[in-house]
């Protein structure tokens, strides 16, 4: 099973939140201030939910805006 995890940036916060609903009830939602610090997050938000269940295999993380990376 696979999980879409739906990733928006708060523009007046810049913070990143992710939300994903859980077809059986339920969901995660969470935030972080960098794309590191939000993949920590969304992996221990879905061990926490499926605690006492199998989780997805893999989460895909899918950007409502195309994120911009700045590299120098």
């Amino acid at each position: 099973m696979k999980a879409i995890v739906k990733v928006e940036r708060d523009e007046e916060t810049g913070v990143f939140v992710a939300s994903w609903d859980d077809p059986r009830g339920g969901g995660i939602t969470t935030q972080a201030d960098s794309f590191e610090e939000l993949a920590v997050a969304v992996r221990e938000a879905f061990r926490c939910h499926f605690e006492n269940r199998t989780a997805p295999r893999e989460v895909s993380l899918h950007f409502e805006t195309d994120p911009v990376l700045q590299v120098a």
